[in-house]
Order: structure tokens, then sequence, then C-alpha cells
């Protein structure tokens, strides 16, 4: 999927129909469930994260499929309105120094069977499917044992009173944005509290490009302080009574004319004692961007998972799982291109694909130093300059980086290229 950038099983197969009845047995094989290709997302970020500051970024992203009122694929619905489709929920690695993506770590892909129909709030944690959440991080700590310590990340949807009561242990810290206006267990609520602080410093800070958004530089202003959540009415009772936690809220106070503002009220278990470490908050909160990417890869930026024809819903579950591997190395061979993190050119290529690699770069290097291949060979930096260079990137330090565009470009060059290798040897008679 890497190597070919698409989740099509005939693409994939390079129209040698053996191996397309092959992927498709794989896929409908019952003893191949999601919950074994998750288990293995994470083989090799363990190792990766090593003695780091992780950031475990975690999102949910509702991957709609097309469906017609007779021939629903067994899916169920994911939004208001006649869309159908699957649920993925991935935890990312990302080192906290670099931004750097380490890998996958866990997660969950599911199909939604019936409506429920019993109160939100009168289900307990195990009914709900925002025990995702908590599920995920807790599968990270075991995952994670080896960094040094561990920031779980979540949007809004992870403010919630029982993810604060059973996420953060030991080196494992949660922070999220706020969604609800929690009660505080002295009197009054946590926006109350916020808005008593005063601003304690202003700095530029540039903002990237996102949907309805351009990049731009944004003024913004900073406030920090402590507050005690108090426990809400819920069916467990037996959670603690009130829990301590940071926040710190940016604003920027004169945004750009028809500009929307930017305002995050950000919560952590992370000590906040100075406007350097609340700075330092903001800053590894805006690396959720890299599970935004991801998710952008998986869909209509790259794999295109929800053009996929495959007409089961366990079947779709499995693709999923897969394409969500792919992506995440995909997001790993772009960034590998600064040669930054060393991570080896296995962990895209297999080694049949990696002797190609090897072959054409030998005819993309030049005569002088600035024009050879400047990466270990065989590392992933030293596959992503190779593939940057198919991809009509000129290597030069003074040019733009290549971007998801230009791998993508040289992705394909690449999946021709690979094939023929594959025939280098074939013996006609």
């Amino acid at each position: 999927m890497v190597a070919h950038k698409t989740v099509c099983l005939r693409r994939l197969s390079g129209g040698e129909r053996s191996l397309e009845v092959c992927f498709n047995r794989l896929l409908g094989n019952p003893r191949v469930t999601p919950a074994q290709v998750i288990e293995s997302w994470s083989d090799q970020t363990g190792a990766a994260v090593q003695g780091r500051h992780v950031l475990a970024l975690q999102d949910t992203s509702e991957i709609k499929f097309s469906t017609t009122e007779d021939a629903r694929r067994g899916l169920g619905k994911i939004k208001k309105g006649n869309a159908f489709g699957l649920l993925l929920h991935p935890m990312l690695a990302v080192d906290g120094d670099s931004g750097i993506c380490l890998g996958l770590v866990s997660g969950q892909v599911w199909n939604r069977k019936d409506v429920v129909k019993v109160p939100h709030n009168k289900r307990a944690l195990a009914d709900k499917e925002s025990r995702r959440w908590i599920e995920t991080a807790q599968a990270a700590k075991t995952k994670l044992a080896g960094a040094a310590m561990i920031t779980v990340i979540g949007d809004r949807e992870e403010d919630f009173y029982a993810a604060w009561a059973h996420i953060p242990a030991g080196n494992m810290h949660l922070l999220t944005r706020l969604m609800h206006d929690h009660a505080l267990a002295g009197g009054g609520t946590l926006r109350q509290a916020v808005s008593l602080e005063p601003m304690k410093d202003r700095q530029a800070m540039e903002l990237r490009e996102r949907t309805g958004r351009k990049p731009r530089c944004a003024k913004l202003a900073i406030r920090f302080g402590q507050v005690a959540l108090r426990r809400p009415n819920m069916v467990e009772k037996d959670l603690p009574q009130s829990i301590t936690v940071n926040f710190v809220e940016v604003v920027e106070e004169k945004p750009p004319k028809g500009a929307e503002a930017v305002h995050w009220l950000l919560l952590t278990t992370h000590k906040i004692e100075t406007v350097i470490q609340a700075w330092q908050i903001v800053g590894w909160y805006k690396q959720r961007w890299v599970i935004e990417q991801f998710f952008r890869i998986m869909k209509s930026q790259g794999l295109r998972i929800e053009d996929s024809q495959i007409q089961t819903a366990q079947r779709l579950e499995k693709l999923v799982a897969l394409a969500a591997k792919a992506a995440a190395i995909i997001i790993q061979l772009v960034q590998a291109r600064n040669g930054r993190d060393r991570q080896p050119a296995a962990l895209a290529f297999s080694p049949a694909e990696i002797a190609a690699l090897a072959a054409i770069n030998k005819t993309l290097q030049g005569k002088t130093a600035l024009q050879m291949n400047p990466h270990p060979q065989k590392s992933l930096a030293w596959a992503a300059w190779i593939i940057a260079k198919l991809g009509g990137w000129n290597g030069y330090k003074s040019s733009k980086p290549p971007g998801p565009i230009t791998f993508h470009h040289g992705l394909e060059y690449f999946r021709a290229f690979a094939q023929g290798w594959d025939f280098r040897n074939l013996c006609i008679p």
C-alpha cells in the first residue's frame, strides 16, 4: 500500500489475478481479525520510542463508504442523515522534541450496529463509545513502556471526567482541549476561574494551513493556573471526588479581518509554574496536526480508503486497519526527507523494493558531494531522498522541501520501476 499509494486490491496486485485472489482471501479469512492487525501496529514503534518524550496523539475519524438503500454492505450509521461506514480511532506516537512520527501505537476500528436509546448520562462507561479514549491510552502504557515520558493528547472529545481519572499515571500525562465547562470542587466553574487570571505573556506563533484557514502568523496572549475539577453526577461512583489539573488559555486578541480568532483552553496534568512551561504545553498541543495529516492520507489526499468497493463490513474493517499502518508509514516517509530521525527503510519497503531503490540511487546521484544521497544506506531517509528525486525534486538544500504530492508522483514512478525490476532475472526460453 505504501509503495503503490492505494488500497485498491486490483492495483496492488499489479494485474496479477492470483495475487488479487490472495488479498481477498486474506481479508475474508475469519482467523484474521482487525484486532490482530491493530496489535501488530506497534511492532516497530516500541523500539523507536525508547528514552524519548512521546506525544501519544489519539483521535476518531468517520470513514464513509458509498451505499444504497438496498445494499448497505453491513455498515452502520456514522453521521446524521444517510451516511454509513466505519469508525477509526488510532493513536500515533510522535517525538515530543522533533515532531517526528515514530509509528502507530494502538486503537480501534468498529462498526455501529444499533442506535443506542439509553441516555448518555445513564450509561456506564463500559457501554459508551467514549471508553475508546481510555482503553487506547491504557494499551499505550505497555506498548510505550520504554519511553521516558508520555503525553496523551486528544481533542475536545477526550475531555471527560473518567478520562482524567483513569489515564494519567506514573510517567503518563494527559493534555486535551476543553469541551465542558467543568464544575469546580471549591464552587464556580472552570471558565469563571480562568477569566480571573490575568494574561501573563504575548508571543507570535505560526499557524499551519487547515480547512477554512490560510497559514498566518498570529499574535497570542497566554494565561495559566490550577483548578480542582468536581466529580459530576455519573454512574461511576468509585471515581475520586475531585481531580487537580492545570489550564493554559491562549487567545488571539486582534485577529485579521474576516479570520476566526484562535482560542484554545487546554487542560493538562503537566506541572505549569512558568510562562515557558505554559508555551511548551501549547507547542505540544500544536503537534495534533500530525494525526490530522494522517487522516488526510487515509482519505482524499492519499490512499482514498473511502473509494474501496469491497462489499462487506467485516472485510472493510480489516482493510481500514491495514491502511492505517500504511498511512503512518507514508507520514514517516515524508518526514524522513530531512534526515532528523534515523529509521530503517524496511519500515516501508520490502527487501526486493530496497534492492530496486539501491539500483535507482546509482542513477540519481551526481559526481559532486552536493549531488549525492546524504543519508545512511537503507535508512528511511535514504529511501525518501530517492523517492523525492523520482517525484521531481532537484535535491538541492536551497530548494523547497518535497511535499506529499512530490512523494505521490515519486511512489507512482517507483511502483512501475519495481515491477520491472522483479522481472530482471526472468528467463524467457
